[in-house]
C-alpha cells in the first residue's frame, strides 16, 4: 500500500498540515506530556460499548503521538473505569481532575455522566462526551459558560429520527419500554415529544429497573393496548429481554429504538428475536468511503479483532482528534481549561472525521457536534447491523457536515 493511501496517512493529513504551521513553537516547548483523561465503563454491564470506545481513543492517540502530539508533547491518557455506576464515576471524575488532566473524554451512561458533570464544570476542565446520548447532558449549563461538549447524537435528535421513520412505515401505535435510569427517563421524554409532533401519543408506557429478565406480562399489556411497534429505551440485556419476550408470547411486531439496539447485549442476547430491529446510527461498520475504510483497517490492524459497537469506537476516535485540533489552535502553547474550552469553540480547521466532517463542530452557543442529517437507520440482519435503506447506504458515501 502506498504512503498516500495508507490508512494512517489519510487520517492524519489535516493534523500534519496544522503541525507544519507551528515548527518554531514546537521546538520551543518542553517534552512534557499533555494529560488527557478518559472515563467510561471498561468493566461491568456496559463494557460492551465502553471497551470499543477506549480502543477507538487509544488508536487515535497512537496516531497523533506518532506525528509529534501537540508541539512535540505526546498525549498521555489517564484512564478511569466508572463501571457504569454513578458513584464510581463521580470518584473517577474527581480523581482525573486531581491528576491535572487538561481535558477529558468520557461517559457512556447518561446517569453516570449526570452525577459527574459538575466536577468538570467547576474545575473548568473541558469534557467531551463521545458516547452518552441523554439530551440533558449538554443542557445543564448555559452554552457560553459550559465546559461540557459532546460528539455523540443526543436523544433529542435520535428519537424524532426514529419516530419519523415509524410514521412513514405506518407504525403509529407505539408502546414505549424505558428503563428507570437517567437514560431511560430522558429518552422517554424525547420519544413522547417526537410522537406529539405528529399528534400521536404512546398507547402504552412500561418502566422497568435494570436487571429485569422477564417482561412478558408487560408485553402482553402493550399488545392488548393495540400497539403495532415497540420502542425500547435501555442500554443493556433488557433490550434482549424485550425481544425474547415478544418471541415467547408470539407477538410479531417490530422493535425499534436508539443506538443500543446495535449492542452485543441485544444482538447476541436475543439472536433470531433481534432480527429486523431498527435503530438510529451515526456510523455503520461498512467501508462506504475512503476515510471509513481507513479507520476500519487501522482498527483491525491495531486490535486484531472484529469491531463491536462501531459507533462507540468511531466517536471516541473522532473525539481525540477534535481535542487535538483544538489544542493546535492555541498557538502560544499555554494550555489551561479556559483556553482549551475557547479553542474547542473555535477549531480553526476542518477535521475530516469518521462519523462526520467537522467544520465548526462547537461554538459558545452550541456544544453538540452532531446534527440529525448525520443519522442513518440501521437494521439487524444476520446477526450484524447494516443499512436499513439502500438510499442511506448511497448517502453514506458522502460524510455529512453539521446543519
Amino acid at each position: 500500500m502506498s504512503t498516500t493511501h495508507h490508512p494512517r496517512a489519510r487520517a492524519l493529513r489535516g493534523l500534519l498540515a496544522l503541525c507544519a504551521a507551528l515548527p518554531l513553537l514546537a521546538a520551543a516547548q518542553p517534552a512534557t506530556s499533555v494529560k488527557l483523561g478518559v472515563i467510561g465503563p471498561f468493566t461491568g454491564a456496559s463494557s460492551d460499548f465502553g471497551t470499543p470506545l477506549l480502543q477507538g481513543i487509544k488508536l487515535a492517540v497512537d496516531e497523533i503521538n506518532a506525528v509529534g502530539g501537540y508541539l512535540g508533547r505526546p498525549l498521555e491518557l489517564v484512564i478511569r473505569d466508572d463501571q457504569g455506576t454513578p458513584d464510581v464515576g463521580l470518584k473517577g471524575a474527581q480523581d482525573l481532575v486531581a491528576q491535572g488532566v487538561l481535558g477529558t473524554i468520557g461517559f457512556c451512561n447518561t446517569g453516570v455522566a449526570e452525577k459527574s458533570l459538575a466536577v468538570f464544570q467547576n474545575a473548568k476542565v473541558p469534557l467531551i462526551i463521545p458516547c452518552a446520548t441523554g439530551t440533558p447532558l449538554t443542557a445543564k449549563y448555559p452554552p457560553a459558560e459550559s465546559y461540557i461538549f459532546r460528539n455523540s447524537a443526543r436523544d433529542a435528535i435520535q428519537a424524532p429520527f426514529v419516530v419519523n421513520d415509524l410514521v412513514k412505515r405506518g407504525w403509529t401505535k407505539v408502546a414505549i419500554f424505558a428503563d428507570t435510569t437517567g437514560y431511560g427517563e430522558a429518552g422517554l421524554k424525547d420519544v413522547e415529544a417526537a410522537l406529539a409532533a405528529h399528534q400521536l401519543r404512546p398507547v402504552n408506557i412500561t418502566r422497568f429497573p435494570l436487571g429485569v429478565t422477564d417482561l412478558k406480562d408487560e408485553l402482553k399489556t402493550a399488545r392488548d393496548a393495540g400497539a403495532n411497534v415497540v420502542f425500547s429505551y435501555t442500554v443493556g440485556p433488557e433490550n434482549a429481554a424485550i425481544a425474547n419476550g415478544r418471541r415467547d408470547i408470539g407477538w410479531k411486531v417490530p422493535q425499534v429504538g436508539a443506538w443500543p439496539l446495535s449492542f452485543p447485549f441485544f444482538i447476541d442476547g436475543a439472536k433470531e428475536a433481534a432480527e429486523g430491529a431498527l435503530m438510529a446510527q451515526t456510523f455503520i461498520a461498512e467501508p462506504s468511503n475512503e476515510r471509513r475504510a481507513a479507520f476500519l483497517s487501522a482498527y483491525t490492524h491495531k486490535w486484531g479483532k472484529k469491531l463491536v459497537v462501531p459507533m462507540a469506537a468511531a466517536q471516541g476516535y473522532d473525539a481525540v482528534y477534535l481535542f487535538t485540533y483544538a489544542l493546535l489552535g492555541i498557538r502560544d502553547g499555554k494550555l489551561s481549561g479556559p483556553t482549551i474550552k475557547t479553542a474547542l469553540e473555535n477549531i480553526p480547521r476542518v477535521y475530516y472525521g469518521v462519523v462526520a466532517t467537522y467544520e465548526h463542530p462547537f461554538s459558545n452557543k452550541d456544544k453538540d457536534a452532531l446534527t440529525a442529517n448525520m443519522l442513518v437507520m440501521g437494521k439487524v440482519q444476520a446477526g450484524a447491523v447494516t443499512f436499513a435503506y439502500p438510499e442511506d447506504a448511497r448517502r453514506n458515501l458522502i460524510v455529512q457536515r453539521k446543519k
